[in-house]
């Protein structure tokens, strides 16, 4: 891992999200940092990858936003 600050923050929040689906049983696989938002940009944080998912992991995504009553 680079010593970056956009990337610490990336991983930070890659964790966090990681994190809190865990907490609602909902794991989504491909979940990771989209390697080419690294290609020369160093502005802004890279890109989190959500990645793919089945219908009844999309579905416990939507209970678990739904559930949390939105910000």
């Amino acid at each position: 891992m680079s010593d970056h600050p956009h990337d610490r923050e990336a991983f930070a929040a890659l964790d966090a999200l990681r994190t809190a689906l865990a907490a609602h049983g909902v794991t989504l696989p491909s979940l990771d940092l989209h390697l080419p938002s690294y290609a020369g940009r160093y502005s802004t944080p890279p890109l989190i990858a959500l990645g793919n998912c089945n219908a009844a992991t999309a579905r416990l995504l939507a209970e678990a936003l739904t559930a949390g009553g939105g910000r």
